[in-house]
């Protein structure tokens, strides 16, 4: 029987990371899409991102994806820490979020600082990594032409 949750009907033994999926697409009383983004950095139960570097990864990318789209509504980690979902209005062909996505890890792997890591914006502003944020953008986008599968 299916599970509320899309992402705990996915077996997550499947899938072969790196890649960008659309996770769910709500279609609201209103007439209003949201579309759900799995952007998945690490391969399920065999690595995973710190901390650190997903708390910075948050902030630096949600930061930086803005700039590139008006339809960016979040942009939220995964607990299990190998990736993050990116919710957008509306539906969108998945060449154009692959590039929306292309183009934000770039901004992140040349980015100078995390932004808000400070104690006056950040919850938790000590644990943040700005090397450690560049080096999974930059990790993730080696390997930019495996996004659109998810599946071996």
């Amino acid at each position: 029987m299916p599970m509320n949750v899309e992402s705990f009907n996915l077996d997550h033994r499947t899938v072969a990371a790196p890649y960008v999926r659309v996770a769910d697409t709500k279609h609201l009383p209103g007439g209003d899409v949201l579309t759900k983004y799995d952007v998945r950095f690490c391969q399920p139960n065999v690595d995973h991102l710190e901390m650190p570097v997903v708390h910075s990864l948050e902030h630096t990318f949600a930061e930086h994806v803005r700039n590139h789209s008006d339809d960016v509504v979040d942009f939220s980690p995964m607990g299990c820490q190998t990736g993050f979902y990116l919710l957008l209005a509306g539906q969108h062909p998945q060449e154009e979020v692959l590039d929306l996505v292309e183009r934000a890890l770039r901004d992140v792997a040349d980015a100078t600082e995390v932004p808000a890591a400070n104690e006056t914006q950040c919850g938790w502003a000590a644990s943040h990594t700005l090397d450690g944020t560049r080096e999974a953008a930059r990790a993730m986008l080696a390997r930019r032409d495996e996004w659109a599968t998810v599946t071996e």
